[in-house]
């Protein structure tokens, strides 16, 4: 096969880049095909050199994100397969780009779960628990190892085509004083009020509340609230206990119970009063 890749750029002489899959503010992802082996495909992430030139933080993150994806090996968290700071694109034309940051993942077929929830909408209970039951093996076993994820949402989440999840991007993931954070981390809408407070937090109990916006939007096909702020017409609902009119404003009302309970405990303001997986 021509190493130069053709009609393909081609990654340290040993994949052809098929195409984009993605970019984040920091990187940007590529699916790769191994040039001597057609059947195995990567996802090529390559960090962003704007970002890396930020200042030495930014670095420290690249490394401590490899670091995470070495120490994770569960089913449902996306393997890291390698990493470098010396990756070379070769375009078709010839011209070579050099000096790359990159961590190369496990290629999912699937796709996320954001576009799964945006073409079948609300999944109901069922549908949830099928879910929630892999996101609590995953948080059982990543908290369980010390490692807090802080950026848990339906676009970091893909799925195989046996409907597993695999949890990817831990960008934002630590374990340091997983239990005293400060750093404003995450995405808004899936975002605990207590990191909005700029209050110290503790890093599992900010997944949970993540994990119940997943929860809702997966068995709804909605986000339960536009952000989890007090003066926030959903979320002020819920925390003034006008349940009745939450669950009419957003179409729950035949939701069990059991559902209601356990998603409104999961958005409980006070972060103690969260369930948790141990």
């Amino acid at each position: 096969m021509d190493a130069k890749g053709g009609k393909h750029p081609v990654f340290n002489g040993e994949y052809h880049v098929l195409q984009s899959l993605g970019e984040g503010n920091t990187s940007k992802v590529y699916l790769a095909r191994k040039i001597d082996d057609p059947t195995k495909c990567v996802a090529l992430k390559l960090l962003r050199e704007e970002f890396l030139q930020r200042d030495a933080d930014s670095i420290k993150a690249v490394e401590q994100e490899i670091q995470i994806l070495q120490g994770l090996k569960h089913p449902n968290i996306i393997q890291i397969v390698g990493y470098g700071s010396d990756g070379r694109v070769v375009k078709p034309s010839g011209r070579e780009i050099g000096n790359l940051v990159y961590i190369l993942l496990e290629f999912v077929t699937g796709g996320l779960l954001f576009d799964l929830c945006q073409t079948l909408g609300g999944m109901g209970e069922n549908g949830g628990r099928f879910f929630l039951s892999q996101m609590c093996d995953v948080l059982e076993y990543m908290h369980g190892k010390g490692v807090v994820h802080r950026d848990l949402k339906l676009e970091n989440i893909l799925i195989d085509e046996t409907m597993n999840l695999k949890v990817a991007d831990f960008g934002f993931a630590t374990f340091r004083k997983i239990h005293n954070l400060k750093s404003y981390r995450g995405t808004m809408t899936y975002m605990a009020p207590e990191i909005k407070e700029g209050k110290t937090y503790d890093g599992k109990q900010i997944d949970m509340f993540s994990t119940g916006v997943i929860l809702f939007i997966i068995v709804q096909g909605i986000f339960p609230f536009k952000e989890a702020k007090k003066d926030e017409y959903f979320y002020n609902l819920i925390l003034n206990g006008k349940l009745d009119q939450y669950w009419q404003k957003t179409g729950g009302q035949n939701l069990s119970p059991e559902f209601k309970d356990l998603i409104l405990s999961m958005f409980s303001y006070d972060p103690s009063k969260r369930p948790t997986v141990e």
